[in-house]
């Protein structure tokens, strides 16, 4: 599952591991919504801690897939919400969990629908003094098969297209790949296109957003591939890709295979995970929807366009791949990173 920080250019203190935890059991939900009716035993009539039980080893064997390893801590019946309370440790970190008592569905947070808004006061993230610009330099920084990653993608790619050639726009990636060898392939072409064939770039990865189809996408771009493959060739010398994927002593924790296109902004930027956002050299943090991009983006103008009066959708797009999706997650914290 997606999540783990550490950085070459600074260390991670344990506070940075909590987006992990958060991100691996978000993912949990997301996948469980779509696979439940096929593939989850059922477990009606059984005690909370089979319940429980069941449910962690779901999450290692379908979620976690041996990247990391959840364990049941304590499991409780809450009688309040009709629900089970488990206490489900990864990497260490304790993360609450919601299940249902027939087994069938898990929540990261069960809402009780009973409490006053005014109960529980609105947390929000500090503002950041974005520096202005008649230009504005956006950079995103993402894992391109993590699904927080593909999720303010998803968010962020209406809004460039309206901005057009109003700001600097670029898609950049996080110098660790924790989703294996696909994605070190798929980051490579990405690398390329962006540098070569960039007037094509969006509308791939528009194309790739939607089922992660990256050899389809190329030709409903119309990607010139072989020109791809000259530059992919001499990207992957250059910084090195498929040696440290194949060296597994270099690799990241022992875990994750180094991608070092973008090592230099990695470092100056501190970035340690997927997604992150820079406008202006300064790290924004950002709700995934549409709206709240536009916003971001356009307070970085000295003078706005006309194009930043654009009304877009404020719900979030879904993680993962495909444009139908929508989620309630809209934070800026879950990701994927150590």
């Amino acid at each position: 599952m997606d999540n783990i920080i550490t950085n070459t250019p600074q260390p991670v203190h344990h506070k940075k591991t909590s987006k992990w935890k958060v991100a691996t059991v978000v993912l949990a939900v997301l996948l469980i919504v779509s696979i439940i009716g096929s593939s989850y035993i059922s477990m009606m009539a059984i005690s909370g801690n089979a319940v429980a039980t069941n449910a962690v080893d779901f999450i290692n064997a379908e979620l976690l897939q041996g990247q990391a390893t959840a364990t049941l801590q304590d499991a409780e019946k809450d009688t309040k919400l009709g629900l089970i309370k488990a206490t489900v440790l990864v990497g260490g970190q304790p993360t609450p969990v919601y299940i249902s008592k027939d087994g069938k569905t898990m929540f990261l947070n069960a809402i009780d629908l009973t409490t006053k808004s005014t109960d529980t006061p609105v947390q929000e993230s500090p503002a950041v003094d974005v520096p202005k610009s008649d230009k504005p330099e956006v950079e995103l920084f993402v894992m391109s098969e993590c699904p927080y990653g593909t999720q303010i993608e998803k968010g962020i790619l209406p809004v460039v297209k309206v901005l057009e050639n109003d700001i600097d726009f670029k898609v950049k990636f996080v110098y660790y790949a924790m989703h294996g060898e696909k994605e070190v392939k798929e980051q490579l072409n990405q690398y390329c296109i962006q540098e070569e064939q960039n007037d094509k770039y969006l509308d791939y990865l528009y194309c790739y957003l939607d089922a992660g189809d990256g050899e389809t996408c190329l030709e409903t771009a119309g990607i010139d591939t072989t020109k791809l493959k000259t530059c992919t060739e001499a990207a992957d010398e250059e910084f090195e890709i498929t040696k440290n994927f194949e060296d597994q002593a270099s690799w990241l924790s022992g875990r994750f295979p180094l991608f070092n296109t973008d090592k230099a902004d990695n470092e100056k930027y501190q970035i340690a995970g997927s997604p992150g956002l820079v406008i202006n050299g300064e790290v924004v943090s950002s709700a995934r929807d549409s709206a709240s991009l536009l916003k971001a983006i356009c307070g970085a103008f000295n003078t706005e366009p006309e194009a930043c009066v654009q009304q877009f959708s404020a719900t979030a797009p879904g993680a993962g791949f495909g444009w139908d999706t929508t989620s309630a997650n809209n934070a800026a914290a879950a990701g994927c990173g150590v």
